[in-house]
């Protein structure tokens, strides 16, 4: 072997490991090698880069494989934490932007997803229990805890006030389906929640941005493109992980976050427009895909 072609192969072989990492360590650790071994022997000689049909097969098939290694365990329970997680995150979201004036809350609502993360409901139940007292005070304009001036301006992400579109029903409710879900869970010791990703303290940062604006600034109940995006990528995701994997447990974690989601926009019926049922029917028709994949998929496969 030249020292040329070895370098061409070593070259490749670094890139197709960096394919790879699209699987789950687990995967690579029992299959990597072998896959690796197979790829290498079929590569042309002096070849340094992937063929673009290999590339986007180890991308997809590694995106099918942490998908389905995700569908482990009782599907009932993971798409509870599942809801339990985005809503405790949405909560995060909007305390986020006035972290300067909230600063112990807000990082106590850290805490509460930190542990709802680390699969440790009796540890988020009383972190959720407090901060959902403070917010709902607040959204009241009631003291709680400690004397707090409302309205609290934000000091980044947003310019509106906390709370300001929002009423301490809608707030008491986002918290309180955390709070039952979290009992839930700890109630199942058999069995303790899955270890969620980090990724979920970027979507809520995301979800906390005002901007860009995709709505009229006259409209009193304002949403973000960002939020949007961020959704939408969310309910996409949890369609396609119910499509491969037929298991509803992605439909379930969906449904919690809609049905919050429904009480919020309920509660400002008077204000809606065009663009607010455009943003939910796109959530509903997300989630109804989600919910119906599973069953397509088992019927095809009868067929």
């Amino acid at each position: 072997m030249t020292p040329a072609f070895s370098q061409s192969t070593t070259v490749l072989e670094r890139r197709y490991r960096r394919l790879l990492l699209a699987y789950p360590r687990k995967y690579r650790e029992a299959h990597g090698d072998e896959l690796l071994d197979v790829l290498m022997e079929s590569a042309g000689p002096g070849r340094t880069v992937p063929v673009l049909r290999e590339a986007w097969g180890l991308l997809a098939g590694g995106v099918r494989s942490r998908i389905a290694h995700q569908a482990t365990g009782n599907a009932w329970a993971d798409g509870l934490h599942l809801g339990v997680t985005a809503v405790a995150a949405a909560n995060l979201a909007a305390l986020l932007p006035y972290l300067g004036a909230m600063t112990p809350w807000t990082l106590l609502s850290a805490l509460a997803l930190l542990a709802i993360l680390r699969g440790r409901p009796l540890f988020a139940f009383p972190f959720t229990l407090l901060t959902g007292t403070k917010a709902v005070a607040v959204a009241g304009g009631w003291q709680a805890f400690d004397l707090t001036l409302v309205p609290v301006d934000p000091s980044f992400l947003t310019d509106r006030p906390l709370f300001a579109d929002s009423s301490p029903f809608t707030v008491a409710a986002r918290y309180a389906v955390v709070l039952l879900g979290l009992l839930v869970l700890a109630s199942r010791r058999q069995e303790a929640p899955r270890v969620r990703s980090w990724w979920w303290y970027a979507a809520a940062l995301a979800v906390a941005w005002a901007g860009p604006q995709w709505m009229e600034e006259t409209t009193g109940f304002p949403l973000s493109l960002s939020r949007l995006a961020v959704e939408t990528a969310a309910f996409g995701l949890a369609a396609t992980g119910c499509y491969l994997t037929r298991d509803h447990r992605w439909a379930l974690g969906s449904g919690i976050y809609l049905l919050v989601t429904s009480v919020e926009l309920t509660t400002h019926a008077e204000q809606l427009t065009r663009q607010h049922l455009a943003y939910w029917g796109v959530l509903a028709v997300l989630l109804l895909g989600a919910a119906c994949a599973p069953f397509r998929q088992r019927r095809h496969c009868l067929d």
